[in-house]
């Protein structure tokens, strides 16, 4: 196989969104970096700081099955984990300095690091899962979900059943 025939990607449609195979993942990848909708890349995909937005504004791609869970806070304290600890053990291997240096320099710079990630991390993820059609964004993972069991769709009736 040539390196041109890796690059072409195939368009299908999945329950009347369309999907790109081959990179479509990766560019639903970093639109999810960016803050962006996975299939548009212009409407935003959070209404507030970590709250993935029903439907994207510009596309109205439905967003609410997304289930991104402990990923995200599990991703990023690993990158903000081996972004840090190197440069702890330089700065102690060099400076050799008190306890509160260390506390006062990298406590702030962990935190504020971990909430700058944070979001785009969380956009990631839910940028593969509509890309590879997980967790309610294909019509076979909402069918899977459905043989498997799966009751956390069903865990609060609607509001008119509850009356």
């Amino acid at each position: 196989m040539s390196f041109e025939s890796h690059q072409s990607s195939s368009i299908e449609i999945i329950s009347g969104q369309t999907r790109s195979s081959g990179d479509g993942w990766l560019r639903a990848m970093l639109n999810g970096v960016r803050c962006r909708c996975p299939r548009c890349g212009t409407g935003k995909l959070f209404s507030s700081y970590l709250k993935v937005a029903d439907i994207c504004p510009s596309c109205d791609l439905e967003l609410h099955h997304q289930r991104a869970d402990d990923a995200p806070p599990y991703f990023t304290m690993f990158i903000v984990g081996h972004l840090l600890i190197p440069m702890v053990f330089i700065v102690e291997t060099n400076w050799r300095p008190d306890w509160w240096v260390h506390l006062t320099l990298w406590l702030p710079m962990a935190t504020v690091l971990t909430l700058w990630l944070l979001p785009m991390v969380k956009g990631a993820i839910v940028g593969i899962q509509w890309a590879l059609g997980m967790h309610g964004f294909g019509e076979e993972s909402v069918a899977a979900d459905q043989d498997m069991g799966d009751l956390t769709h069903k865990a609060m009736p609607p509001v008119r059943d509850r009356l």
